[in-house]
């Protein structure tokens, strides 16, 4: 399904961090999203973007799913928490520039505290890295965060 949102109103990134073109599609329990690597995308080097940046689109891709779903909610998108990467796999070094790369997030697990757990695929012709994510997602993130300072 279409989203009616921007990238913008669906993750709380703001100018350069703000990694993703546009939300393609999604579903209940997934979401694809893409982006373009051109000489202006953050972390760009002569080579493209090193392959670990993807962890970082695939979380961005993630947080736009977290996204629609509070604004499917009525809500506006919350903060969420990258807690850690498994088994991050890549062909390649680096993504070159001019690729576009389309990624693949889908819900495994769904916990009501706030945590949960999704497996990821970028890929782009010959390229192509999974990983799974586990993220959390508090009700309120800055008292979480001065909670936790």
């Amino acid at each position: 399904m279409k989203t009616k949102y921007s990238v913008a109103e669906l993750v709380p990134h703001s100018g350069s961090m703000s990694l993703l073109d546009e939300v393609i599609d999604y579903g209940d329990d997934w979401l694809h999203a893409k982006v373009t690597i051109t000489t202006d995308s953050m972390f760009a080097e002569e080579q493209g973007v090193p392959a670990i940046v993807g962890i970082e689109y695939l979380a961005q891709a993630i947080a736009a799913y977290a996204g629609l779903q509070e604004r499917k909610g009525g809500n506006k998108p919350k903060l969420g928490f990258l807690l850690g990467v498994r088994k991050y796999i890549c062909s390649a070094d680096f993504f070159a520039l001019g690729e576009t790369l389309i990624l693949q997030v889908q819900v495994e697990m769904q916990a009501d505290n706030g945590l949960s757990a999704f497996n990821c695929i970028l890929k782009n012709g010959d390229i192509e890295a999974t990983a799974r994510l586990n993220v959390f997602q508090p009700d309120d993130a800055e008292q979480f965060l001065q909670d936790n300072s």
